[in-house]
Order: structure tokens, then C-alpha cells, then sequence
């Protein structure tokens, strides 16, 4: 099979965030045993999602991990030119949900796997496909704590996230938190004897809008990245039943996405102040039941990789890529950093295209990724010196 064979096979699983995984997985699975390689499963707490770890090479301490996640984005409301969960090739470019984001990838190296092989390798090569990148890479802190209890210690991780081939060496962190205001139900004719949770929600969206906007103004700044400030939003807010009700609830989802040298939750603990200090005292004077939770459901931390390190030289040898970029968005990379690894971030595609409609990996890309697996069983099994890739 060729790289765009295992890449129509992938993207034909459905894996969007809300599913199971566990048919792509299976096939990745059978796909290595024929291939003489066992995998281990890692499965949640549903039995529903499953990661996979395989080993390619020598079972010793060492190697590079090559990561990638299985999930992907909705194609709801999305209007697409050909069916999403099919590979279609128009003028160079093949289409589909995940080619860019990030299934091209996880296709070049299932179809390395064989490479790796023959090349002899005197350090392992090791395949981490996880669940749950999409929703704020909550899935891979189980991998990692799977890796750690087996005792396995590589020396260096690649996630593959879209980069056309370029080293990306930092990126931001997240950290995402339910919010939940409790007010006091009735008439809207009595207003004034409530406390109408969806005006209260509103002060702490505005309270949101303010702390961002004194960021653009304040810093701190790292003007590598675009926005070179870490920000904050109110992306989602569900509240009230009906016109003349005051609401008793109202829930919204806050974002922090903040600089790797930020620490999140300080910044959080801001916003629970105000709620605690400001907003709740009015609320109970009134009705003393009522309150204000915020509730952490995704934490993923920013990204910086040493650009000297050893995997960094040698991706810089492979793809003859000497710069060192950064961006603005978040990877699972931050996990395997923070877990020890020396971790760049590098892969086939371009972001530009992910969560689009007709999202698409270039032909040239997925070639280009080859071509960089083919290089780097080269370095890895000294059979070949790695080349830097046209």
C-alpha cells in the first residue's frame, strides 16, 4: 500500500471528536500485525475510544516517538464539493475530512513502518495515535501515563501536526473552563426579587473582554506570535426559558489562550475573584443560594522546544529547514514536552486547510512526508545519510 492508499483508508473512518475511533484503530492494528508488529491498546473508561502504541525496531530505552491524534473535526454545516469521508483527488490536491489535520500524517508513517524495518534500526521508532486531540487534547495524558507505567523512556517525540515540512518549535497553551451562574427564578413583573443568572454571566463575559483587551495593551508580549498576547473568550453561553422569566442558570464556556511562559491558571484565578468579590455578594444579598462555579475541563500546556536539541538538529538536517517558527494554536506537544521529551512539532499539509470545508492535503505534501520517513530511517538505522528534502 501506498501512503494515499492508507490515507483513503483512514479518512473513510468517521472520527469526528463525538465518536468512537475504535474501527480506525482496529484497522491501523491489523494493518502493523501484518506487518509483524504487535500494538497495544489503550482504551478509556467507556471502552468506547482507544489510543495506539507500537514499537518499530529494537525494544531498548531511546528513539523517537512519531505522534499523531485519530480524531477530527465535524463536517455539520460545512458545505462540502464531495463526500468528506471519501479521498478525492482534484488538481493535485486530495480532499477529505483529516487529510491536513492530521491523518496525511499518520499515513506516512504507517506506510514507513516496512522502511524502518528494513533499515535495520539500532534505536526504536515508536507510533503514539491518540483520541480526544480535538477537544482540547484531553486524550493524551492517559497515553503518557500508559507509556510511563511501562517503563519506556524514548529520547524524542515529532508530532505531526500540519506544518508543510517546516520545524515549528513553540506554540500556545489552553486552558478551557465551564463557567455556571445560579440565580434566583421568577416573574420577570418582580425582577428586582430575583437574580437573573444570564445579566450576572453577562458582567463576567465583559469582566473576560476587558482583561483581554488590557492585554493588547500591556502585554505581555512575545512577538513571535500571531496575536503576540494570550487572550481570553466567552466562545459559547446557554441561558433562560422563556422572555418573562428571570433565568435561574446560565452556562458558558471561557478560553484561555495563553503564552507559553503565562501561567493560565493565575489568570483564571483573576476571573474568580471578581466573581467571588464582586458578583457573588450582590447575589446573595438577594438570594443566598446562588453562586458562581468555574470548572477546568481542558488544560493543555504551551510549547517551547530547545531549538539545539539533538531532534531538532537532525530535523533540521532532514528537511533542510533552518528557521524556527512558532503558532498560535495548540498541539498535543505541550503533554509530551512537559512528560520530558524533547518534542518538534512537524508534518505533511498545512493548517490553513484543517476544520475547513474541503479541507485537503497536497499530493506534493503527502510525497514530501515520504520522503522525510525515508530519511529518517535513514539517521535512525544508519543505512542511508539523511538528505535534506527537495
Amino acid at each position: 500500500m501506498t501512503s494515499r492508499d492508507i490515507l483513503s483508508r483512514l479518512v473513510g473512518f468517521d472520527t469526528v471528536s463525538s465518536k468512537s475511533n475504535l474501527a480506525l484503530i482496529d484497522w491501523v492494528r491489523d494493518y502493523l500485525e501484518q506487518q509483524g508488529i504487535r500494538s497495544d491498546l489503550i482504551h478509556d473508561e467507556t471502552g468506547t475510544k482507544a489510543h495506539l502504541w507500537a514499537t518499530v525496531g529494537p525494544e531498548c530505552d531511546g528513539g523517537i516517538v512519531l505522534s499523531g491524534h485519530t480524531d477530527v473535526v465535524p463536517v455539520d454545516g460545512q458545505s462540502w464539493s464531495s463526500d468528506p469521508f471519501t479521498l478525492t483527488e482534484r488538481e493535485g490536491k486530495l480532499f477529505g475530512r483529516g487529510t491536513a489535520d492530521m491523518k496525511g500524517f499518520i499515513a506516512v508513517a504507517l506506510n514507513a513502518v516496512e522502511r524502518f524495518k528494513a533499515a535495520s534500526l539500532d534505536r526504536p521508532v515508536h507510533l503514539a495515535f491518540s483520541y480526544d486531540e480535538e477537544i482540547g487534547c484531553i486524550g493524551v495524558p492517559s497515553l503518557l501515563e500508559a507509556i510511563r507505567r511501562r517503563g519506556i523512556r524514548p529520547a524524542a517525540c515529532i508530532v505531526g501536526e500540519p506544518t508543510m515540512m517546516k520545524l515549528v518549535i513553540g506554540h500556545k497553551g489552553i486552558l478551557c473552563a465551564h463557567g455556571h451562574v445560579r440565580g434566583f427564578e421568577c416573574h420577570s413583573s418582580t425582577a428586582p426579587e430575583g437574580v437573573n443568572a444570564v445579566q450576572y454571566a453577562a458582567r463576567i463575559i465583559d469582566f473576560v473582554r476587558l482583561e483581554c483587551e488590557r492585554r493588547y495593551r500591556e502585554g505581555p508580549f512575545d512577538h513571535r506570535f500571531i496575536p503576540s498576547t494570550t487572550t481570553l473568550h466567552v466562545g459559547t453561553v446557554q441561558g433562560g426559558t422563556a422572555f418573562n422569566i428571570v433565568p435561574r442558570d446560565c452556562r458558558f464556556d471561557l478560553e484561555i489562550r495563553h503564552l507559553p511562559t503565562e501561567d493560565p491558571h493565575r489568570i483564571l484565578q483573576s476571573v474568580e475573584r471578581h466573581c467571588r468579590d464582586v458578583l457573588e455578594p450582590e447575589m446573595r444579598a438577594v438570594a443566598p443560594d446562588t453562586g458562581i462555579t468555574l470548572s477546568v475541563f481542558c488544560d493543555t500546556p504551551g510549547f517551547v522546544a530547545d531549538p539545539g536539541s539533538d531532534i531538532a538538529v537532525l530535523l533540521r538536517r532532514i528537511t533542510g529547514d533552518n528557521d524556527s517558527a512558532v503558532v498560535a494554536y495548540t498541539t498535543e506537544a505541550g503533554h509530551f514536552s512537559r512528560d520530558g521529551y524533547p518534542t518538534i512539532v512537524c508534518g505533511p499539509g498545512s493548517m490553513a486547510q484543517g476544520h475547513k470545508p474541503d479541507e485537503f492535503i497536497e499530493v506534493s505534501q503527502l510525497a514530501a512526508g515520504d520522503r522525510f520517513m525515508e530519511a529518517l530511517a535513514g539517521a535512525l538505522g544508519r543505512v542511508s545519510p539523511p538528505r535534506p528534502l527537495p
